[in-house]
């Protein structure tokens, strides 16, 4: 990433700097640009969602599921008891 701000600030044109610098260290474009993107996004140079806040919500969406199944769980349990002491024959 690093690499490819430096060319940019030399050469003063963006326009295949991704591309020239992928083919330099031997790895994809795409992957390259995407990692530019998130860095220019954690240090908000470009607005989206930072490295860290995708990891919160991550964190709070498995969160989020753990309490649903807990609650579920809790429902079921809270009928059958209530199945068992409820003191009318059942039908």
């Amino acid at each position: 990433m690093r690499m490819v701000r430096e060319t940019i600030e030399q050469s003063g044109e963006s326009f295949g700097v991704i591309t020239r610098v992928a083919r330099q260290l031997g790895i994809g474009s795409e992957s390259l640009r995407n990692w530019v993107r998130q860095a220019e996004v954690d240090g908000s140079r470009r607005p989206g969602t930072s490295t860290e806040e995708a990891r919160r919500i991550a964190e709070l969406e498995r969160e989020v599921r753990e309490l649903r199944r807990a609650n579920e769980i809790l429902k079921a349990a809270s009928a059958f008891f209530a199945r068992e002491l409820d003191p009318r024959p059942p039908r």
